[in-house]
């Protein structure tokens, strides 16, 4: 998964991306669903004790195959604002994805102003394109819905793999609440360092998931240089053997995106236009 909200075990033609160890992987016994309600507040402390920072409002984050019940109220007039990935209609992001033997793609991000209902929940339409030499590899629209407490969902995607120009394959295609599929979490509200989530859920197809692992690192890519970044170790149960780092910019998004294990892949910004 390079920045293209797919499952991880989905590949482009030249790159194997999928991710290491399921830290927080799927559950087959029954579990509590996920509620967008604030968490119970701490407990008051001891009237000598000094007083206590509140902490903001958060929700249990969701993993494996859990149940996410999401609140429909909790999105409307919600912009896509996230901190870490602002995603304003008309924002474009270009990258270049290289692979150990020096191949090249191009993938190009753009936040459309097409939005589905999904759940009840008006999501917005980012288009994902990743082409070589001119030629398209794979062509993806992903839904995403920001809730009022700030946390970044992904509700699905339509994917198509061509070869030749001919598309070959439409797998990992999922949409929240159709065939057993689950919202996840692209960015929690309030990242903290070894957080754990769910991305998506379809099983056997798209199992992705992340682990926020850093929040002060420093990042140079074509685009910019960049300090106090986020990074993710994303991976999934689907392809144990791989995994890879994400790196999020303040007011920018992903910037840069590094295979760790199970091969050598690079992605980094080259280009990007604020909506």
């Amino acid at each position: 998964m390079v920045l293209r909200r797919r499952s991880i075990q989905k590949l482009p033609a030249m790159t194997a991306l999928a991710a290491a160890e399921a830290a927080c992987g799927t559950s087959n016994g029954t579990v509590a669903p996920v509620s967008l309600s604030p968490l119970p507040p701490e407990t008051a402390p001891l009237a000598s004790a000094p007083p206590a920072v509140s902490p903001p409002p958060s929700v249990a984050l969701p993993q494996g195959s859990e149940t996410a019940e999401l609140d429909p109220a909790t999105f409307v007039g919600v912009e896509l604002d996230h901190p870490f990935w602002p995603m304003a209609p008309g924002s474009r992001w270009v990258y270049r994805e290289t692979d150990a033997d020096g191949a090249e793609q191009q993938v190009e991000v753009t936040v459309t102003d097409r939005t589905r209902d999904i759940l009840g929940i008006p999501a917005t339409g980012v288009h994902d394109l990743v082409t070589e030499g001119g030629e398209p590899v794979e062509d993806t629209l992903d839904w995403y819905a920001q809730d009022t407490l700030g946390n970044l969902w992904y509700l699905g995607e339509d994917t198509k793999e061509y070869e030749n120009g001919e598309v070959v394959s439409t797998e990992g295609s999922w949409e929240a609440g159709v065939d057993g599929a689950q919202a996840g979490i692209i960015l929690p509200a309030h990242p903290q360092v070894g957080q754990a989530y769910r991305q998506e859920y379809y099983a056997g197809q798209a199992e992705d998931a992340a682990e926020i692992v850093s929040s002060n690192e420093h990042v140079e890519v074509p685009f910019g240089t960049f300090d106090d970044v986020l990074e993710t170790r994303d991976f999934t149960p689907l392809d144990p053997d791989v995994e890879e780092h994400k790196f999020y910019a303040r007011g920018v998004g992903p910037v840069e995106v590094r295979q760790t294990s199970g091969g050598s892949s690079h992605e980094e910004l080259l280009t990007f236009v604020p909506g």
